[in-house]
This record gives C-alpha cells, sequence and structure tokens, in this order.
C-alpha cells in the first residue's frame, strides 16, 4: 500500500489529477489513472497529469486520460501543469515543458496562464463525412491532437454524446481518432463551443486544443475577422490568438484559468 500526494486542479471546468511523479511513484500511468479518475470510486476527473523528467525543457508532462489512453496535448492540462510546476517552486512565472506533440512554453500573467502552443497543422476544410446515413461537412486541423470541428447555428440543442462519438470512432479518423467540436459563431470575434472529447469518451466542460482548432478553423474559413477570439465553453472563456497566412499557422496562443482546487493524499495498492 502506499500514499500519493496529489493535487486537484481545474481550468475552465476540465478537471485533472496532478501527480509530481519526477521520481516515478507511479509506474504503471495507465492503470493508476482509470483507477483515480473514475467518480464512483477514485477521486474523479477528466485525466491525470504527470510532472516528469524532461532532458529538452524544464519537465515534461504525460496526460492520461479516464479511460488510460495517452494524449498528445491538453491545453487545459498544460495550463494546469505549468501553475503545478510553479506551486513545487521548479519554475518561475516563465516555463518551457515537453509533450508528445512538442515543447510548449507557459507564462503566468496573474489571473490566467498564457501558452505558447505548437502550430496548427494538416487542415482539410468542408470533407464531407456521411455520419448515421446522413452527410454532414466538417472541418479537420491538428493542434497536437486530432479534431474535427462542425458548425451549428445554435449548440445548446445539438445531442453532442451521440453525433461526436459516431464522428470520434468514425472509419475516416481510424485509429487514432479524433475530437469533436461543435461552433456557433456569435460575431466577428467571439465563438461558443461545445466537445466530445477523446479519451474521456463524454463531452467536457472544455477543451483547450480544441478552442484553438475551432478558432483556426473559423479565421481560416472567413467565419471571423478578427484576432484575437474569445471562445465561450460550458465551464468559462478561453482566449485564442494566432497568425494565419497562406494555409499556415503561426504564432498560436491559448490563454484561461487553472486553479487549484484542493491538495491531499490518497490510498493506491497496486503502484
Amino acid at each position: 500500500m502506499n500514499i500519493i500526494k496529489f493535487t486537484k486542479m481545474c481550468a475552465t471546468g476540465n478537471d485533472f489529477i496532478v501527480i509530481d511523479n519526477r521520481d516515478k511513484i507511479i509506474e504503471d500511468v495507465r492503470s493508476f489513472s482509470k483507477h483515480v479518475c473514475s467518480r464512483r470510486f477514485g477521486i474523479g476527473a477528466d485525466g491525470v497529469l504527470f510532472l516528469e523528467n524532461s532532458k529538452k525543457a524544464d519537465f515534461k508532462m504525460r496526460i492520461i486520460n479516464a479511460d488510460s489512453s495517452e494524449a498528445e496535448m491538453c491545453g487545459n492540462g498544460a495550463r494546469c501543469i505549468a501553475r503545478f510546476a510553479q506551486q513545487l517552486k521548479l519554475v518561475s512565472k516563465r516555463t518551457r515543458f515537453e509533450t508528445i506533440a512538442g515543447i510548449i512554453e507557459a507564462e503566468d500573467t496573474g489571473s490566467n496562464i498564457r501558452l505558447k502552443m505548437s502550430n496548427p497543422c494538416d487542415m482539410k476544410l468542408n470533407m464531407q463525412l456521411e455520419v448515421n446515413g446522413q452527410k454532414q461537412i466538417v472541418h479537420y486541423i491538428d493542434t497536437g491532437v486530432p479534431h474535427t470541428i462542425l458548425y451549428f447555428d445554435n449548440i445548446e440543442n445539438v445531442d453532442v454524446m451521440a453525433i461526436g462519438s459516431l464522428i470520434r470512432h468514425h472509419k475516416h479518423f481510424s485509429p487514432r481518432g479524433t475530437n469533436v467540436d461543435f461552433v456557433s459563431i456569435d460575431n466577428n470575434d467571439s465563438l461558443n463551443m461545445r466537445t466530445y472529447e477523446r479519451g474521456v469518451e463524454g463531452e467536457t466542460y472544455a477543451c483547450g486544443t480544441g478552442a484553438v482548432a475551432s478558432a483556426a478553423i473559423s479565421y481560416a474559413l472567413g467565419k471571423v475577422k478578427r484576432m484575437p477570439i474569445s471562445i465561450k465553453v460550458k465551464g468559462g472563456s478561453l482566449r485564442a490568438n494566432l497568425h494565419y497566412n497562406k494555409g499556415v499557422f503561426s504564432d498560436v496562443f491559448l490563454e484561461g484559468d487553472a486553479q487549484i482546487i484542493y491538495k491531499g493524499e490518497l490510498v493506491y495498492e497496486n503502484s
């Protein structure tokens, strides 16, 4: 039996269990994450963030989803782990850390954490996808993780669970799968977004990489005219800023909150 110290954190409604794993106190991170993310039998969270040693940057972030799959990147998780590293006095207000999707830069602005993200790539606009016997126009982009975007006049009445699951598991995106973002346009610099998140296998209150994906696609399609863009999600609001020229994105930033909810210890018998 092991006593594991943890920190529970939240970023725009996305909640995480955060572990300092530099000493490899958790070896089987997948089994551990599936257990502790259970909202009935564990602490409950969308995923677990492991802060580990890195030879390339200040530290390395690993994110294991609630279903035990490992994500390449998570914008909300990245903001949380940047603030967590500050609490450990591992870094100051600025940091660079390693993810599977590349090196992420973060800055504590006081109330928020501002991330410099990897540049979105592999954009495919106006794809026609057959979903449940109906044709859907969707747009795809990789913002460190894969995202597929659909537009609606009003996203409040959309069946995110049903449509999201069908697209997330669609053979077109196999074997990697995709996150699915449902977007409506507020005005020239504001979006509303709901996300079906791969790995959580359900709707989350926010998705940072999804906010960047939705901002990038909306700007490329001319649906929004100005930067930065505000993205309203169930858990609050995110802010994305990027440069776009002839199909290429650069200087991509995401800003939002990252809060420590509580700290504690858990008993884990299988680490």
